[in-house]
């Protein structure tokens, strides 16, 4: 991993001299100074103040795979085949999506410390900032085909935000079909893709994109409302490995047995955390918008909307937008 010859003596967020990191590094002034430009590129905030030296506000905790493993529950572990770790990768989802092809199978993780072409769903983009937030994308195998895709990217949303509070978060809420909110402002979402045979044997992938600790600057690129667990959290940091562990030790078990379970196991749960249960909402699809009253979700993970014309209607995902109504 580049850079990271740099990263950990200022992942502490407490300055250190240009001359300290010369001679813990064993380069020039120069060779530093060039380091630190190319860490500004990656995205990262690099503070330097005369007299004392350079830092990154707040510190930084890169990911480390042993520290990730060390933290994971006994029973869930061994359902981790591999945790692929990377530096800057274009997608965590495509790269799954390549490691399905070359052979991969369940378990198969893939996490990195940047996104250069992060998607969310509908084709947006997803902001993913140098060693700030969490990127992962997992693999797992079915027999069902899309079928078995009914409802996860709901009882996905509920895994994360046990993790989130299993990690000290304050409790978030889940918006139909795949993201999480604090307040109304987004803090992560949720990409499922699939392929094989659509009724049959087949490989999912799982993508989750938190904000852990968003920088102001990346932020600029957000076109919507949005937080993350650091500024919910009044302001105390949060480790992405301890976040990380804990979304896998509730991640891998679900998706293990959601082809048993369904997202039935799942409904109770993720009717508590609804964002908008009972309230007046409008969905958009293209140009297409419908206007009603949120109901819940059924027992396949439909959003169940009390219109006026028809009554009750159960709208599956896809490529609709729910937005309330004000």
């Amino acid at each position: 991993m580049p850079n990271t010859s740099l990263l950990p003596l200022l992942s502490s967020g407490m300055f250190v001299s240009g001359q300290d990191l010369a001679d813990l590094l064993g380069v020039s002034r120069t060779a530093v100074w060039k380091q630190l430009n190319k860490l500004e590129e990656l995205g990262l905030e690099i503070e330097s103040v005369k007299g004392k030296g350079y830092r990154i506000p707040g510190g930084i905790t890169l990911l480390d795979e042993q520290a990730v493993r060390d933290t994971m529950a006994v029973d869930s572990l061994p359902l981790l085949a591999m945790l692929d770790l990377r530096d800057a990768i274009g997608s965590t989802n495509a790269e799954a999506m390549s490691q399905i092809a070359a052979g991969r199978g369940s378990g198969y993780v893939c996490t990195a410390e940047q996104q250069t072409a992060g998607r969310g769903r509908r084709g947006r983009e997803w902001v993913s900032p140098y060693a700030r937030n969490l990127y992962l994308s997992a693999v797992w195998e079915y027999e069902q085909g899309a079928a078995v895709l009914e409802g996860m990217s709901l009882a996905v949303g509920v895994v994360v935000a046990r993790a989130l509070a299993a990690c000290g978060v304050p409790p978030v809420q889940l918006k139909w079909p795949n993201d999480l909110l604090y307040e109304g402002a987004k803090l992560g979402g949720i990409l499922l893709e699939m392929t094989g045979d659509p009724a049959g044997a087949c490989q999912v992938v799982v993508g989750i994109g938190v904000n852990v600790s968003m920088p102001g600057k990346a932020a600029e690129a957000i076109d919507q409302s949005w937080t993350d667990a650091s500024r919910i959290n009044s302001g105390s940091p949060l480790d992405r490995n301890l976040l990380l562990a804990a979304i896998l030790d509730e991640l891998l078990p679900m998706l293990a047995s959601f082809e048993a379970t369904g997202f039935e196991a799942w409904r109770d749960e993720w009717l508590l955390l609804d964002a908008y249960a009972g309230a007046d909402v409008v969905l958009h699809s293209g140009n297409k918008k419908m206007a009603g009253k949120a109901m819940g979700v059924d027992k396949r993970g439909a959003l169940l909307l009390q219109t006026v014309s028809a009554g009750v209607q159960a709208i599956y995902g896809g490529e609709i937008s729910l937005r309330p109504a004000s």
